[in-house]
């Protein structure tokens, strides 16, 4: 099989991004569990969006929302497997086969509710992410863009997400 292309950012050796906005309340600390009633503005950078930019996403009943972990330090950051939550009740996993924050790129992803649209902020239910924290984008779900065919997952995976929510 040929070698792909570099893509420019590769020829870069590095990505730029630049926060969208970032959240605004709902909790200040990181807990691992009960998200789900959680409600938070994200605020869009008012120098770079006007309102225009979230119009028709009232239309949408949830968005995925991409963000970054920053207050993971970089001796937290985890590229080989660990035990989700520590647990040792757990299997030894790959950084890639959970979605724990001490990612290498420290991306974190997360379906929420719309609850409103109000100029620049977007006023969200269950995305877990803190006060403070840069967004750097946010797409609509759409059922198109949902997984085809039958979802499969670990024993422990859902036993993770049991109380998250």
């Amino acid at each position: 099989m040929p070698e792909p292309s570099a893509s420019s950012a590769e020829r870069l050796g590095a990505i730029t991004l630049h926060p969208i906005g970032h959240v605004r309340g709902g909790r200040a600390e990181v807990i691992d569990d009960n998200w789900g009633a959680v409600e938070a503005v994200i605020a869009l950078d008012a120098e770079r969006f006007g309102p225009e930019a979230l119009a028709g996403l009232d239309g949408f009943s949830h968005v995925e929302v991409i963000f970054l972990f920053d207050r993971v330090s970089d001796d937290k950051i985890e590229t080989g497997a660990r035990r989700p939550r520590g647990r040792q009740d757990w299997p030894l996993v790959g950084i890639f086969a959970q979605r724990g924050k001490n990612r290498p790129n420290r991306l974190g992803l997360t379906s929420c509710e719309v609850v409103a649209v109000e100029g620049t902020q977007l006023r969200v239910r269950g995305l877990d992410a803190v006060d403070g924290t840069p967004v750097l984008d946010i797409k609509p779900v759409m059922r198109g863009f949902a997984p085809r065919g039958n979802l499969r997952e670990p024993d422990w995976a859902g036993a993770i997400m049991q109380d998250y929510w």
